[in-house]
């Protein structure tokens, strides 16, 4: 500091005038502290520049302490301005309610934009605004919501009780909306069903855990019921096109022929393209349907052999059918390489987020959906022929057979293919905006477009489940399948495709295995809802006798007979998640 003299002892008003208080009879308005009098600032400049970074300092403090993380919307909150030291009051916080219902519309509840485009849940905006919605869809909405947000917030923000209780509050308003006739067929019955089975997807993390089928199976139910009649509303119309698209994975993983038929559910589509699509794989679940029929059942004879040929052929010709679908749709659904990735991080590909090779981008995220799920009835109808072929061909080894090699190429392909179109839909383009062109992509009800989107993921589980359990697959596409379905499971919210990414399944060959060891093969042991739903893994190798083992299957997987009326038909799964499920 430099040296001004030695300092007055005067007060302020005597010092800055030069004159006493006393001699003009003016009142003293006292004396300064002597140390701020011995220490004191250069200039002005300096104790302004000071005052600023001291204000600076505790602004950024107080930050630092309100601050949430990316994901920590539980301690978010209104912050006020610090420029006053005496603060504004912090706004009130926002409900919990309502923070889960716009981060689970955000995430699921998909607009289109162009009249070629599809959305997703299209109709909980309708419901939800109704003051007259009932009770079971709005326990199942915030069941599905609360726990939406807890798979997404950070460390110490676990909604997992609260989801749990909704969630059992859903299933017994809804099981008494179901015996009343009056309700059992309304659209916020179906639409409660529909929600409490993505709920069971968002939450299942071991197995035994997932009552994902039951609900399918009780809105397929529901869906009948309401008859043609329920496509005569905008809203009856998207919830029919929600449970056909529920009913196709429902089929194809199950090995369970589509109930009514693919004719019936056929209708309802704004799209022709995509109305073709879904009805060549809903022809592939009947075919596998009647492939594990006829292979569970025929006895190895000349006559047998033909019935197995011509289901073969049949299945040969759908394929060519989903060939010429490929060839010949219009602009708006084609894709485009726009790069090329051949770097995976330290050599592990289970923690790569592009697989080496192409990357694709599409017009809309559900047009991508739309091409994986005729990719996926390709791999399907390819272990099918490779199957039949094996049958006919026994004892010789069937991947000497010209169908088997032709069902390898098929299915490499279509790998590469899903491959290629998973970064456009796990968030890859959000730091390479340039790459990408998003005039035409259908856009989420709210919250920013370029996050990371669980609907996306939720498209993308029965995709990479195909890589993961098909023996065409290299080591490498199985490995990164799996690191993929571990990250929709832990980072983006889809807890069951932890689930599938465990499952030990090698797709054509364990089944043709099962189908030549003995003519009525293990009833339900390609059943992939099934295995999932078991409440116990099965143990390695037979420790019983074939016979006394497919008895035993055959017990345990009992359905409940069917009886008159949808009521009785369908009963949410109440006693399986009255508790948090263990966490793994």
């Amino acid at each position: 500091m430099v040296y001004c003299g030695k300092p007055s002892r005067g007060c302020q008003m005597c010092r800055t005038r030069r004159i006493k208080c006393a001699k003009s009879r003016r009142q003293c308005p006292g004396y300064k502290d002597e140390f701020d009098v011995v220490f004191r600032n250069e200039t002005k400049a300096t104790e302004r520049r000071a005052i600023k970074a001291n204000k600076k300092a505790m602004a950024l403090a107080r930050r630092s302490d309100k601050e949430p993380d990316a994901f920590d919307l539980h301690s978010y909150l209104y912050r006020s301005s610090s420029s006053d030291s005496q603060g504004v009051p912090m706004m009130p916080q926002v409900p919990l309610d309502q923070r889960a219902s716009c981060h689970f519309v955000s995430n699921f509840v998909l607009l289109p934009r162009q009249s070629w485009s599809r959305g997703y849940m299209e109709f909980l905006p309708a419901l939800l605004k109704s003051d007259t919605s009932a009770k079971h869809f709005r326990y199942a909405f915030e069941a599905c919501a609360l726990a939406s947000l807890g798979n997404r917030s950070g460390p110490g923000q676990d909604f997992e009780e609260q989801a749990v209780g909704l969630y059992t509050k859903a299933l017994s308003t809804t099981f008494a909306a179901l015996k009343d006739p009056a309700t059992a067929t309304q659209d916020s019955t179906l639409a409660a069903v529909l929600l409490m089975g993505l709920y069971e997807n968002m939450t299942a993390r071991q197995l035994g855990t997932l009552a994902w089928g039951s609900h399918i199976e009780g809105a397929i139910e529901i869906a009948k019921a309401r008859g043609r009649k329920q496509m005569r509303t905008k809203l009856g119309m998207q919830l029919f096109v929600a449970v056909r698209a529920q009913l196709i994975i429902h089929a194809l993983s199950t090995g369970k022929a589509p109930a009514m038929g693919a004719e019936w559910w056929g209708e309802a589509v704004n799209n022709q393209h995509a109305a073709t699509c879904q009805k060549l794989n809903l022809r592939a679940a009947e075919f596998r349907a009647e492939v594990n029929r006829l292979l569970g059942t025929l006895t190895r004879s000349p006559q047998n052999v033909e019935i197995i040929l011509d289901l073969m052929r049949q299945c040969q010709l759908l394929d060519q059918e989903l060939v010429n679908w490929f060839q010949t749709l219009p602009e708006e659904f084609q894709f485009e390489t726009v790069a090329w990735e051949d770097n995976v991080p330290n050599g592990d590909y289970s923690k790569a987020e592009v697989f080496p090779g192409r990357v694709d981008a599409y017009q809309d995220w559900w047009i991508a959906s739309v091409w994986n799920m005729a990719r996926c009835a390709r791999v399907v109808l390819s272990s099918l022929i490779v199957r039949c072929a094996a049958w006919v061909c026994s004892p010789v080894d069937y991947r000497t057979t010209p169908e088997y090699a032709t069902a390898a190429k098929t299915c490499v392909d279509m790998f590469t293919d899903i491959i290629a179109s998973v970064p456009f839909q796990l968030g890859w383009f959000t730091t390479r905006p340039h790459l990408l062109e998003k005039a035409n992509i259908a856009s989420f009800v709210c919250g920013n477009e370029g996050a990371l989107k669980g609907l996306l993921g939720y498209w993308l589980t029965w995709p990479l489940t195909v890589i993961h359990g098909q023996d065409f697959a290299t080591d490498s596409q199985r490995a990164w399948a799996r690191g993929r379905l571990m990250f929709i499971g832990t980072q983006v919210g889809i807890k069951y495709a932890i689930m599938l990414a465990e499952l030990k399944l090698r797709i054509p060959s364990m089944l043709i295995r099962k189908d030549g060891l003995m003519n009525s093969p293990y009833p339900e042991s390609h059943n992939f809802v099934n295995i999932l739903s078991a409440k116990t893994a099965s143990n390695k190798g037979y420790k019983e006798s074939p016979v006394v083992h497919k008895a035993t299957l055959r017990a345990d997987s009992g359905s409940p007979s069917s009886a008159t009326g949808t009521n009785a038909r369908y009963t949410p799964p109440l006693a399986m998640r009255t508790s948090p499920p263990t966490t793994i």
